[in-house]
């Protein structure tokens, strides 16, 4: 190893930690990832890759059929709890617009996969990051394994509650809750696979979203209209009272959920944005750095994206630079991840319609959207990802406000 080889330290194993970590590894970095869990874990749900994912992917030369196997085409249709559909994408077309359509894998396969990419022991399981003092431009990680001293970058991807956000910016207005919870599972894979297909299902402040994995699994979820720490005391009830009723397949789904697997998180994004996504040698990622509601189906991605644009401007980066680089970082995703974040907010208000005419009118109003609007809306999500040319500059006043 050479001894001018930089290190970064990452607080986080989600998609986005390791995602960042794989694109800084295959540009000659060591890399050290803290993740608090015990160990890599089958648990959690599905996630859908869209274009703009997928192509972060790309740059970085992660290609998920080879590392994941196998993902499903997840174009998403609209329907109505009584079947009628709203909406069809057509995978073909986004296909031909996009390079290819949005793609289905189960979280951890993915979480694996990008592990699996890395040098043996570069995760450290089991090991809490509490804090990151850096008052020298010489970041030291407190970890509950002891400090770590020395990094040239530290990144914070260590969630939707991440302490560090907290630490670096205590006077922000943090978490908001949306005002609906949801819930997430996966079904095994049966014989039986073909009567389901990739499709959300909106009714008066409930929706529920059917998507099959490339394995036969089925990755189901539902959302409700509820006070913030509702918790039904039998799930696999409160699911088939509220959905029971709804088009098929989702009651004989439902009768297959365990409820042992059924995963219940309030949906949360972020009040505010962060004024900046870096200090100094640390900067911030993923959910910690721009928590959205997943109604768009961006907040996977978006900490993709987050990951492979910090990888590319730190790329012949010297020690020195790394700061001007992290300062580019937050001139090259501020904005873009604040607009989604909001899109996300609003997308989310309108599904969660309850009133029965304010419900009538949003399903018109989606069939009545020509194809060209539609077509639009989506290419500023999977159009949108693009490298950086060159380094800029946080706009005029960033990094005030708080």
């Amino acid at each position: 190893m050479s001894a001018l080889q930089r290190h970064a330290v990452v607080a986080g194993a989600g998609i986005g930690g390791l995602t960042a970590a794989v694109a800084l590894h295959r540009r000659g970095w060591r890399v050290t990832v803290c993740e608090r869990a015990p160990g890599p874990t089958a648990a959690g749900a599905g996630i859908v890759l869209a274009p703009n994912a997928l192509r972060a992917f790309d740059t970085i030369g992660f290609d998920i059929t080879r590392t994941v196997g196998r993902a499903v085409p997840a174009a998403m249709g609209l329907r109505r709890a009584g079947g009628r559909w709203l909406s069809r994408a057509d995978t073909g077309a986004l296909a031909a617009r996009y390079g290819g359509p949005p793609l289905a894998v189960h979280r951890s396969a993915l979480a694996d996969a990008l592990a699996g990419a890395l040098p043996e022991g570069s995760v450290r399981y089991g090991v809490t990051v509490g804090r990151v003092d850096d008052p020298d431009g010489s970041p030291v990680v407190r970890t509950s394994a002891g400090d770590l001293a020395g990094a040239d970058l530290v990144l914070a991807a260590d969630g939707i509650n991440s302490p560090l956000r907290r630490q670096y910016f205590p006077d922000h207005p943090g978490l908001r809750y949306s005002g609906e919870t949801a819930w997430r599972t996966v079904l095994p894979a049966t014989a039986g696979r073909a009567e389901t297909a990739t499709a959300e299902t909106w009714g008066r402040g409930e929706r529920f979203g059917v998507v099959p994995l490339a394995d036969g699994r089925i990755y189901l979820y539902a959302t409700a209209v509820v006070p913030e720490g509702h918790r039904p005391a039998d799930v696999r009830t409160e699911l088939l009272r509220r959905y029971g009723t709804w088009h098929d397949p989702i009651p004989a789904l439902l009768e297959r959920v365990d409820p042992a697997a059924v995963l219940q998180h309030d949906l949360y994004d972020l009040a505010a944005p962060l004024p900046r996504f870096h200090h100094g040698r640390l900067a911030w990622l993923g959910d910690a750095a721009h928590a959205m509601t997943p109604n768009l189906g961006q907040g996977g991605c978006q900490a993709i994206e987050d990951a492979v644009v910090l990888a590319h401007l730190l790329d012949g980066a010297g020690a020195v630079d790394v700061p001007a680089a992290l300062t580019a970082y937050s001139a090259a995703r501020c904005a873009r991840t604040d607009a989604i974040r909001v899109r996300a907010r609003r997308a989310g208000r309108i599904a969660a319609l309850t009133h029965p005419l304010a419900v009538a009118a949003r399903d018109l109003a989606v069939r009545a959207t020509p194809a060209r609007a539609t077509h639009r809306a989506m290419d500023a999500l999977f159009d949108g990802f693009a490298l950086p040319d060159a380094m800029r500059t946080v706009p005029a006043g960033a990094g005030t406000r708080w």
